[in-house]
């Protein structure tokens, strides 16, 4: 009998206390500055693909989810022939932002991503490119690392710098 007293003035202390519950869509949950969502691949400045298909985001994925393929343009260039990132599997640790080098790779603050199908989350690269910079604005990998061109070596391209020896700099 006391067991069961001791419920009820449990339950009807609830009554008065203010709702935890949010009515979701209606509501949109404030998210934190650096909450990870939705995985995007950003362009450079000049428009053209940020990623340099180095495998480095999917070497670190502890998942697995993405799968990439490298392909090399007639300039050079190296870029990712196929990009595909399994939404079902992805559990938005980051580390691929933080693995990738040119800053082509980063997640935004968009966690809708709710399909009726399983096969519908898994993102193509035309599903994941977007127009912009994203976050890092200006950085261009190819000015800072140096791409070799036809006639002309290292750094010694039109607004490209210099690559930086790293042996020059061991004391």
């Amino acid at each position: 009998m006391i067991g069961w007293l001791e419920a009820m003035l449990r339950v009807g202390r609830k009554l008065f206390v203010k709702a935890e519950t949010q009515l979701y869509p209606e509501e949109t949950p404030k998210l934190f500055p650096r909450s990870r969502g939705r995985i995007v691949l950003t362009r450079d400045p000049d428009g053209q693909e940020r990623c340099v298909a180095c495998n480095l985001c999917a070497a670190v994925c502890p998942v697995g989810c993405i799968d990439l393929s490298k392909a090399v343009a007639d300039d050079g260039r190296w870029y990712p022939e196929h990009f595909r990132i399994n939404f079902a599997r992805c559990i938005f640790c980051g580390f691929c932002e933080e693995a990738c080098p040119t800053s082509a790779i980063q997640l935004t603050p968009d966690f809708e991503l709710g399909e009726w199908r399983r096969d519908a989350l898994v993102y193509e690269k035309h599903d994941l490119l977007i127009s912009g910079e994203g976050k890092v604005r200006g950085y261009r990998y190819w000015s800072v690392a140096g791409k070799a061109i036809d006639g002309k070596d290292k750094g010694e391209a039109e607004n490209e710098s210099p690559p930086v020896d790293l042996k020059g700099l061991l004391p």
